[in-house]
């Protein structure tokens, strides 16, 4: 599959579809996507993918949103998109990249950690204190953020 990955253009619609697949506040999403970078995947001329990063700390990008079209998930996206963001980063100047997910996201945590990405903490709680809905994946309720990082000066 032949994947175009770009930043949003100005005026381009925001892919609130695929951000609401990854956190379900637009509250909060409409937060980091005001402060950070957004960028696409396309293919076929149409959006296959999307990724969010913000500055956090000195020398550092969070990847704070990542979703994949639920029709294309399994194809390899969702990898294409975090091997992006990583390099992305580097240009932007990084010396680290950090990705949080919660708890249930099983699948979530098992590509971030292939990508080279290690747990370096538990945020316990983090969905309890910042979502008004009681969230559920997998038949497991959704609590604890799980905060991985990739320290790009190892690799």
């Amino acid at each position: 599959m032949k994947l175009t990955i770009q930043p949003w253009g100005p005026g381009e619609a925001i892919p609130y579809d695929l951000l609401l697949l990854a956190d379900p506040s637009k509250e909060m999403v409409d937060d980091y996507v005001a402060r950070g970078r957004g960028y696409g995947a396309y293919t076929n001329g149409e959006v296959a993918g999307e990724y969010v990063l913000i500055d956090t700390h000195p020398k550092t990008v969070e990847i704070v949103n990542i979703a994949v079209r639920e029709d294309l998930q399994g194809r390899g996206i969702g990898k294409m998109l975090v091997e992006s963001a990583i390099e992305e980063a580097r240009r932007l100047g990084a010396h680290a990249v950090e990705i949080g997910t919660a708890n249930s996201s099983f699948l979530q945590l098992k590509l971030y950690q292939r990508c080279g990405f290690r747990i370096v903490g538990v945020d316990a709680g983090f969905f309890i204190r910042h979502y008004e809905e009681v969230l559920y994946e997998e038949g497991i309720q959704v609590q604890d953020m799980i905060r991985l990082r990739l320290d790009l000066n190892k690799e």
